[in-house]
């Protein structure tokens, strides 16, 4: 492929006279210009209509509250009016409440609560407007409690398992001096919310407590403004170039709301402390100002365009040279046109051999696949083989009960060896698997009860540390028993040369899930290699090294890591960590 050949050079006429420097002149100062007038002309509009949207947002809350205030203060009297009905306390003395529900039907519509209960002096409902709720016992409610206790009528807010809240104004009933029963007013303020979606961004009422009962955001109900209100930082440069440039009419946001910017306005309401915030964007202020700069804008463009076109005049004697000089395009374009169509065959041609590759590197992970298969099953086959022995020396010893025991260690490893089998596929194409909370202790007994005839053909001295405490993780046991006999059978074969071998291990719980395989022999020597497939130290026919890389692999799916480094007393350290399954994980799952 050959690179363009450059075009010819042109010599062209030089500018004659000063007016190229005065149009230059002209062009800088015209864009300053119109570069402070737009900058002027947005702080001065912003202020002034960011200021006519606050003062409209504090007439909208003072609004919202005298509404809020005045659906309070007229359910309040609602239950003192009720605690006086003949007919109600009639009902509750006769315990005959044939009539009280329908009574209580015709009570609501006039007096527009959400709804109307009477209960009786154990707290049962005897009658409401709503039949689905006759029967429930109050008994244990802080309305029916409070309502008895006091003589007065009692103000109840009270969070639902919906994520509502439930308002309610109770009173206690009496007769002769005896307390017959209490009358509940449920008051309807969700409508409230359904009202303040409609017309502003978002609203809140905070209880003196500072907790939200009430919000256009269901999500905020029960939570603090501040944690409602937590901002997170845009994550990217992208992010933080869009939420710059879509605020940059506004003055500093008092929060954001779902990634826009909003005006903050609180306000007190006269009724135990609550407080009403309200959120309003600066959309209509960018919109009113941004309407004023495109007009602006607009101006200096086609004052620009007029300058523009007055030095096109000036440039008439150079047409004939832009001519040639597009010609000379032209013929270098056709020549791109060439090379393009060239690159385009060298592009079919390098395809081609990225599927060549493709289809070799699917055979070579087949080759690693069944290599693995051979490794993993080494060790299965090998206990087999003891364990075939053993059971044939107590059979001829007419110890038939040691050998059943046998066979069925012998089972247990054949089913092992399908699994490993169904494990071992995911080396070459990864799926899902289903995780289950797992003993880290049990599986490290497992794994040494595999390696039982291992440890028994030679004197390796094993030192646990283990906690107290279970070490919970999530994931899968098999595949973790995998790697632990992995580690293990490692440590063994790297103590062979010592005269005092030992393989320590040590299992601890904090932020993960660690589990160490320390062993006293020669140490490392390659740690970046380490883990790579086919990577091995041991002689031919001991080992393929895939074993490692096949561990790590496990271990990441898991969500975890497996790292190794040489110890300061000499020898391997392995270290498995797993993430500990603890409440929040077992919510996550």
């Amino acid at each position: 492929m050959s690179d363009p050949t450059p075009a010819p050079q042109t010599r062209r006429p030089r500018r004659s006279g000063p007016f190229s420097g005065r149009a230059q002149t002209a062009l800088v100062t015209l864009l300053l210009t119109a570069v402070a007038t737009i900058w002027v002309t947005n702080w001065m509009l912003t202020e002034r209509f960011t200021e006519t949207t606050r003062n409209r947002a504090e007439l909208r809350l003072a609004l919202y509250s005298g509404n809020l205030i005045s659906e309070l203060r007229r359910n309040a009297i609602v239950p003192q009016l009720l605690a006086r009905d003949a007919a109600l306390i009639a009902a509750l003395n006769a315990q005959d409440y044939s009539q009280s529900s329908q009574r209580l039907i015709s009570f609501v519509d006039e007096i527009g609560a959400a709804s109307l209960m009477l209960l009786d002096k154990d707290g049962r409902t005897v009658a409401a407007t709503d039949r689905n709720r006759l029967g429930e016992n109050h008994r244990e409610t802080p309305y029916f409690v409070d309502a008895l206790r006091a003589n007065t009528t009692v103000f109840t807010a009270i969070a639902r398992e919906t994520g509502n809240y439930s308002f309610t104004y109770a009173r206690r009933m009496e007769s002769t001096g005896e307390t017959v029963g209490v009358i509940v007013v449920e008051v309807d303020l969700a409508k409230f919310e359904r009202a303040w979606a409609g017309i502003s961004d978002a609203v809140m009422v905070t209880d003196s407590a500072g907790t939200i009962i009430l919000a256009t955001e269901p999500r905020w109900r029960g939570l603090t403004p501040q944690e409602a209100l937590e901002r997170q930082p845009a994550d990217g440069a992208i992010e933080r170039a869009i939420r710059a440039t879509a605020d940059w009419t506004a003055q500093e946001a008092d929060a954001y709301l779902r990634g826009e910017a909003v005006m903050r306005i609180d306000g007190r309401i006269p009724f135990r402390g609550w407080t009403l915030t309200t959120f309003t964007t600066y959309a209509s202020v960018r919109e009113r100002v941004n309407a004023v700069l495109a007009l602006e804008i607009m101006g200096f463009a086609i004052l620009t365009a007029l300058v523009f076109y007055a030095l096109s005049r000036k440039t008439a004697l150079r047409m004939a040279l832009f001519q040639r000089e597009s010609t000379e395009l032209r013929a270098l374009n056709a020549r791109l046109q060439r090379e393009i169509a060239e690159r385009e065959r060298v592009q079919k041609n390098l395809t081609v051999a990225e599927q060549s590759l493709e289809q070799s590197s699917k055979l070579a992970a087949l080759g690693e696949m069944s290599a693995a298969v051979s490794h993993e099953l080494n060790q299965p086959l090998a206990a087999m083989k003891t364990y075939l022995a053993g059971a044939r020396l107590l059979v001829n010893r007419n110890r038939p009960d040691e050998a059943l025991s046998a066979f069925h260690r012998i089972d247990d490893l054949i089913e092992r060896m399908g699994a490993i089998t169904r494990q071992l596929k995911s080396y070459a194409r990864k799926g899902q698997a289903v995780f289950t909370p797992v003993d880290m202790a049990g599986a490290l007994a497992s794994a040494l009860s595999m390696m039982e005839p291992q440890l028994k053909s030679r004197r390796v001295r094993i030192s646990k540390i283990l906690p107290d405490q279970p070490v919970m993780v999530m994931g899968d046991s098999m595949r973790i028993e995998q790697v632990l006999v992995n580690l293990l059978r490692n440590a063994l074969d790297a103590t062979k040369s010592v005269d005092d071998p030992e393989v320590e291990i040590i299992l601890a719980a904090g932020e993960t899930a660690t589990l160490s395989v320390r062993d006293n022999g020669h140490g490392i020597a390659d740690l970046e290699s380490l883990f790579e497939p086919f990577y091995t130290t041991k002689q031919p026919g001991d080992g393929v090294g895939l074993g490692l890389a096949i561990s790590s692999g496990i271990v990441s799916e898991l969500g975890g890591r497996l790292t190794a480094r040489n110890g300061e007393d000499g020898g391997a350290v392995f270290e498995m960590q797993l993430p500990v399954l603890n409440e929040k994980t077992e919510a996550a799952e």
